[in-house]
């Protein structure tokens, strides 16, 4: 209980970000045809999420997400920054150290959703 279990993104354009998504992090998408919106169930090889037409407009640039971030575990950040950028993502804020922790760094979809980054160091 009062663990995170589900995680949901929002996409103006879904089936773009399917691909962005697939090619990043090697995640598995399944539309759902059973619900009454265009909805697709996510498996991550751990947590488990959900992509969605997004319901309302995004906020403009320059403001603060108005969402709940999630970060993604991964074994190089650089390598997977570099693909996040071939892809159409950007940097929202660049790699930093939590010191004796991780690498962490936040991007941009190509849709403008905000989602971070970490790499654990060794023995932390």
């Amino acid at each position: 209980m009062n663990n995170i279990a589900y995680f949901e993104i929002q996409a103006s354009q879904p089936e773009a970000l399917v691909a962005f998504y697939q090619q990043v992090f090697d995640w598995s998408f399944t539309r759902d045809e059973s619900l009454p919106i265009p909805y697709w169930r996510i498996q991550t090889g751990g947590l488990y999420g959900g992509l969605l037409q997004r319901p309302a407009d995004t906020p403009p640039i320059g403001c603060g997400t108005n969402a709940f971030t999630c970060s993604i575990e991964v074994a190089d950040i650089d390598t997977t920054a570099e693909v996040i950028v071939e892809l159409g993502g950007q940097v929202a804020l660049d790699k930093f150290e939590v010191p004796g922790v991780c690498w962490q760094a936040y991007y941009l979809d190509p849709d403008g959703n905000t989602f971070g980054l970490f790499q654990p160091m060794p023995h932390a």
